[in-house]
């Protein structure tokens, strides 16, 4: 009888856990931040891409979001959206999205990419405009634009207004986590660890 309660708990405590996984459902048509006073068309239009009409590529890998915290409007509604420019030979290094899947819309250029599921089998792809392409939910995924010449520019649709982005590289190496439990983590030395902390530190 205990091991029977004891299972219910878990189950409804595993449940109440995947509830909370993705955006809560609201009970009102959209959210109004408490700071906005008036509600009309322009509190659903979001005019921060407008930037990248006409603009000169940018010199390094950019993503331009849209999301809850550029966008309030979204808050509630389980969508952003971003735009991805991979000047030539650029990498979004690997990441993850804890809260959305993503799905990529590549409109010029092309990009190599891939994610690994938690079985750690790799799926590759090489992407060519007018290709989409799925990155599963909380899954590790890549970008990389091998073209040494040419721009790739790419969207992104998620299924969150908040999707979250945990950077592995950064996460690992820029967070203050202690150079011996990473080396031991990656058997290798601590000067190894310290040398690519030195390598994605902020330039002067």
């Amino acid at each position: 009888m205990a091991s029977q309660k004891l299972f219910s708990l878990l189950f409804s405590l595993a449940v109440i856990q995947m509830a909370f996984g993705s955006d809560p459902d609201i009970t009102s048509d959209f959210i109004v931040p408490s700071n906005v006073t008036q509600v009309d068309g322009n509190f659903f239009t979001f005019t921060g891409m407008r930037a990248l009409v006409g603009a000169p590529p940018p010199e390094t890998f950019k993503v331009t979001k849209a999301s809850m915290a550029e966008f309030p409007a979204l808050n509630g509604q389980s969508v952003s959206y971003a735009v991805l420019q991979f000047p030539a030979g650029t990498t979004n290094p690997p990441h993850t999205h804890p809260r959305s899947a993503e799905l990529l819309f590549l409109v010029e250029g092309s990009l190599n990419v891939g994610f690994v599921d938690t079985t750690n089998k790799l799926f590759v792809q090489t992407l060519q405009t007018g290709d989409l392409f799925v990155f599963p939910k909380g899954l590790v995924h890549f970008q990389y634009n091998p073209d040494e010449k040419a721009i790739a520019t790419a969207i992104s649709a998620f299924g969150s207004a908040n999707a979250g982005t945990v950077s592995l590289p950064n996460t690992l190496f820029t967070t203050g986590i202690d150079d011996t439990i990473l080396a031991k983590a990656f058997k290798t030395d601590v000067a190894t660890i310290q040398a690519l902390k030195a390598g994605l530190a902020p330039k002067p």
